[in-house]
């Protein structure tokens, strides 16, 4: 039995913890809804003395901000369709799959874990000019479209299932893909939704990539129409924290309700992802 002691000490600490975790995004809130002349305070307020929620409009106006959303809606699905896919189908080779070299092969994937995007930046650079894809979704999405974290975490899902259900589905008549879609991925859904999760975040706060492949306002997206904002204030930032605040805000705003609904799928992903 833990005393009431430990257990009060533990649930200050976790409140502690939380309240400087959620600080920032509090801050951030609160400045999105300020006036220019309460930023200039000296002393900062933490609560702001008029509700200014025209600063969202205001910030909307500034950028083409809904240009930007639809770009990275496209790319951020298309990223996540493809990863998931393509993730699902290699992991199940990997685990249950019997071929020459396929550890080999694995340890592969796994070595492209530590290998930085702007290392491979050039080259595949090179690769979406020569094919004419420079500033199109197909540079957005196709070169992330497989992810090694992705195939790990599903093959360590799917190795942990007894190899008698894929034998009974297929003495049943299951081709290789009802198996895998109909059968493997229902059972491996905490991992799938954690994946789809995180490959969510990662396409949707995406920056140096759109950043490079894209040179028009038709594909910017959001990240890079921020990064834009900041830039066209230079020198002003102090004046036009507010909107700054109130654009970023916005362009969390899924990734914080996405991981709200699914953050019950990832720890129970998270505690099957032992190397197996």
């Amino acid at each position: 039995m833990k005393s009431p002691v430990l257990k009060t000490t533990r649930l200050i600490v976790a409140i502690v913890i939380t309240l400087i975790m959620f600080f920032p995004i509090y801050w951030m809130i609160v400045t999105a809804l300020k006036t220019p002349a309460e930023l200039r305070l000296a002393v900062p307020s933490f609560w702001p003395e008029k509700l200014m929620w025209e600063n969202f409009a205001t910030a909307f106006k500034t950028i083409p901000f809904y240009r930007f959303t639809v770009n990275t809606v496209i790319q951020t699905v298309g990223i996540v369709f493809l990863q998931i896919n393509i993730g699902i189908m290699a992991a199940y080779a990997f685990a249950k799959g019997s071929f020459i070299g396929r550890d080999k092969l694995f340890v592969l994937v796994l070595a492209a874990l530590i290998v930085p995007e702007q290392v491979v930046f050039v080259p595949i650079y090179v690769m979406m000019s020569d094919l004419g894809w420079i500033n199109t979704y197909y540079a957005l999405i196709i070169p992330h479209a497989a992810s090694a974290y992705g195939i790990f975490l599903l093959r360590q899902m799917f190795r942990s299932i007894n190899n008698d259900v894929i034998e009974a589905a297929k003495v049943d008549g299951a081709s290789r893909l009802q198996v895998l879609y109909k059968i493997l991925t229902p059972m491996a859904m905490p991992t799938v939704v954690t994946l789809i999760v995180i490959s969510f975040i990662h396409s949707w706060n995406s920056y140096f990539w759109p950043l490079v492949m894209t040179n028009s306002n038709t594909m910017r997206v959001l990240t890079v129409g921020v990064a834009m904002m900041r830039d066209s204030i230079g020198g002003n930032e102090s004046l036009n924290f507010h909107l700054l605040m109130s654009a970023s805000l916005l362009v969390i705003l899924p990734i914080v309700i996405v991981f709200v609904f699914a953050q019950k799928y990832i720890v129970a992903a998270m505690a099957n992802s032992t190397f197996k």
